[in-house]
C-alpha cells in the first residue's frame, strides 16, 4: 500500500504542474489574442493548429502514450479556441438575411471555429411546436409564427456568447431588432437572387416561397426587405463566390474593428 501511495503522490505533483502549466499556456492564448486583436492580424489560423499538431508529433517520437497525448492536445486547443472566443466576444452574434444566404451553414462552421454554442431559432419553434415551419404556417397562419419568433428572441436574451441562426423574416418586427441589439451584434448575410434560388429550389420548407419559387419573386422579396436588413444590421457581409472560412473570417474581422472602434469612442468621450 505504501508504494501505491508513494506512486498516487507523484501523479498528483504531475497533476500540479500540468494545472500550472495550463493556465500559464492559456493566459498567453488571451495575449495572442489581444494582439491579433489589436494588429488586424486573422484570427483564424488553422494552418497554425496543424503546425502545432505536427511540431508535437515530432516531439513525441515513438512515446508509447503518443495516441493518448494527441487526443488530449485536440481538447487543449479546442478550448484555446473557447478562450480566443470568451476574449472577442462577450455578446450574441445574430446571423440575419434573407432565406438561403447561408445562415446556418456560417452559425455552423463559427461554432466550431470559436467553440460557442449556436441556436437555430427555427429549429428552437419546430421542436417546441412539435410542427415542421410549414405545418405552423399551414395552420395558424404567418403572424402566430412571427409571434413565436418574438417570443424565443426573448428567451434568448438569457443567453451569452451565443451564435444565433434566424429566420429570414424575423427582423422585419421593430421589437425582434430591439432585442438582437440589446443583447449581441447583428450580421447580415447577403447573397445574389439567382444564388438565393440554386441554394432553396429543392426545398419545401420555405413556406412563403411555396408555389413562387423562382427568382423574380425571390429578387422582388429580397429588395422590399432590403432597406429594413439594412437598417438592422451592425455589420454586412457578402456570400456570393466565397468558401465558408473566408466568410467566417470577414464576419470575425469586422466585428472586431466594430467593437475597437466603440472602444475608441468610448475613451474619446471619457477624456472630455
Amino acid at each position: 500500500m505504501e508504494r501505491l501511495e508513494e506512486i498516487r503522490k507523484k501523479i498528483g505533483e504531475c497533476d500540479d504542474v500540468i494545472i500550472e502549466q495550463l493556465a500559464i499556456r492559456m493566459s498567453h492564448i488571451q495575449e495572442i489574442i489581444a494582439y491579433k486583436k489589436a494588429t488586424g492580424i486573422p484570427i483564424l489560423q488553422p494552418e497554425q493548429e496543424k503546425k502545432q499538431t505536427d511540431a508535437l508529433e515530432a516531439k513525441l517520437g515513438d512515446c508509447e502514450f503518443e495516441e493518448e497525448i494527441l487526443d488530449i492536445f485536440k481538447y487543449i486547443m479546442k478550448n484555446s479556441r473557447r478562450i480566443q472566443a470568451k476574449s472577442l466576444f462577450d455578446y450574441n452574434i445574430f446571423l440575419i438575411g434573407f432565406m438561403g444566404a447561408g445562415k446556418s451553414t456560417i452559425a455552423g462552421e463559427l461554432q466550431r471555429k470559436l467553440e460557442m454554442e449556436r441556436v437555430e431559432m427555427d429549429q428552437m419553434i419546430v421542436e417546441k411546436q412539435g410542427m415542421s415551419i410549414s405545418e405552423i404556417f399551414d395552420e395558424y397562419g404567418e403572424a402566430y409564427f412571427r409571434n413565436l419568433e418574438s417570443n424565443t428572441l426573448i428567451e434568448l436574451q438569457k443567453k451569452s456568447q451565443t451564435i444565433v441562426s434566424c429566420g429570414g423574416g424575423v427582423v422585419m418586427r421593430e421589437e425582434n431588432a430591439d432585442h438582437m441589439k440589446k443583447h449581441g451584434r447583428v450580421v447580415l448575410l447577403t447573397a445574389k437572387p439567382e444564388t438565393i434560388y440554386e441554394r432553396v429550389k429543392d426545398s419545401d420548407e420555405r413556406p412563403i416561397l411555396n408555389n413562387n419559387m423562382n427568382v423574380e419573386f425571390i429578387s422582388s422579396l429580397m429588395e422590399k426587405r432590403r432597406e429594413r436588413y439594412q437598417q438592422v444590421a451592425d455589420v454586412v457581409v457578402a456570400t456570393d463566390g466565397k468558401d465558408v472560412v473566408t466568410i467566417c473570417e470577414e464576419i470575425i474581422s469586422k466585428l472586431i474593428a466594430l467593437d475597437n472602434a466603440d472602444e475608441k469612442k468610448k475613451a474619446q468621450e471619457a477624456e472630455i
